[in-house]
């Protein structure tokens, strides 16, 4: 007679493991255990919006502080700054989601208001499609190579750093030349004109933020950069297009930083050969301190523009101040990185720990 098994104490009676999948998947989770915790949760809203609060309390102290810094006139001058880093620091957001690095966006910037300035003689189209051209250009040969070639991203970077530069001093005469932008022309408008009291560079890069966070919120090609940044070689197991993804996030970096590079010499009316030097660490700096992982895999173009913003900001508050040059502005900036970058590992090491 086959014993009859004694009935499990309901103290100790355990929920019986789930079925596996019909198609011989995984089995099933319990959702209890996906669900994050509240500090989860906490550390996932500090990372994304945390400059964003940083951002209003600067405001708000300064516009008690300094009376001249709460003005229409002033906060348009800081908009209008902020929108040609931003534009940069749009590509590079998209870069370091992926894992990877764009040293070169200072250079093709500065070529790419060459370039424009250079062409603006024969109108608008010509102004800018030949830097977004060449500075396309640009960023495909940095993809090709980083992601067909297997080449680090430091490397090919600061390699096209380096030509872009020398491609601009050759264009100039070393320098000796300087292109104008005929005043009064449909290319010069572009960037001096305005919208409602609204700079059209303000404009441009509103848009361009917009349909970049559309792009990695709403479509599956932002969905890819985000596996890739976080696992490549998981990404290339799951048939995601790996090669492709990083192809055209360097591509579309260099078409960021020549677009930038165009509409800033239609404000300045000119094709300025020194600007651009050091650009690619500010908009690094930008990117990191809006809450993009510097490892890859998570980031937001939200928290990029007010990455911008909070620099742009700080840079102003320090041309307020009577006794500070604007070098200490790149002391603040590294402040910030540093306590960004500590902070975020802090958050990440408790999101595990949780």
């Amino acid at each position: 007679m086959k014993p009859l098994s004694a009935p499990a104490s309901p103290k100790t009676a355990t929920r019986p493991p789930a079925a596996p999948a019909p198609d011989g998947g995984p089995i099933d989770k319990d959702p209890a255990a996906e669900r994050p915790t509240s500090g989860e949760r906490l550390a996932s809203l500090v990372q994304r919006q945390g400059v964003l609060a940083v951002l209003v309390l600067v405001v708000v102290v300064s516009s008690f502080v300094y009376p001249s810094f709460a003005t229409v006139d002033n906060a348009r001058g800081v908009t209008v700054q902020a929108a040609f880093p931003a534009v940069v620091a749009l590509g590079m957001t998209l870069v370091i989601i992926t894992g990877g690095i764009d040293l070169s966006v200072g250079s093709v910037f500065a070529l790419g208001g060459v370039l424009a300035a250079w062409a603006s003689q024969w109108g608008l189209l010509p102004a800018l499609l030949l830097p977004l051209a060449v500075c396309g250009a640009i960023g495909a040969l940095n993809g090709l190579l980083i992601a067909r070639a297997g080449m680090a991203p430091f490397i090919v970077t600061l390699a096209s750093l380096l030509a872009a530069r020398g491609l601009l001093l050759a264009i100039t005469d070393e320098g000796a030349t300087t292109y104008l932008v005929p005043k009064e022309s449909a290319f010069a408008d572009l960037g001096q004109g305005s919208v409602w009291g609204f700079g059209y560079p303000i404009l441009i890069a509103l848009v361009l933020f917009g349909l970049g966070g559309l792009v990695l919120q709403r479509t599956s090609f932002g969905q890819t950069l985000f596996a890739v940044g976080g696992s490549a070689d998981a990404a290339t197991l799951m048939g995601l297009p790996v090669a492709r993804a990083k192809v055209l996030v360097y591509l579309f970096s260099g078409l960021l930083a020549g677009l930038a590079g165009a509409i800033n010499a239609a404000r300045l009316s000119s094709g300025v050969t020194i600007i651009g030097v050091g650009m690619e660490l500010d908009a690094i700096s930008a990117v990191v301190i809006g809450g993009t992982l510097l490892i890859g895999g998570a980031g937001s173009v939200s928290g990029t523009l007010w990455g911008v913003l909070l620099l742009a900001v700080i840079q102003n508050l320090i041309n307020q101040i009577g006794s500070l040059n604007s070098s200490y502005q790149s002391v603040v900036s590294g402040g910030f990185l540093i306590v960004v970058v500590v902070a975020q590992r802090y958050l990440a090491r408790s999101r595990r720990t949780t």
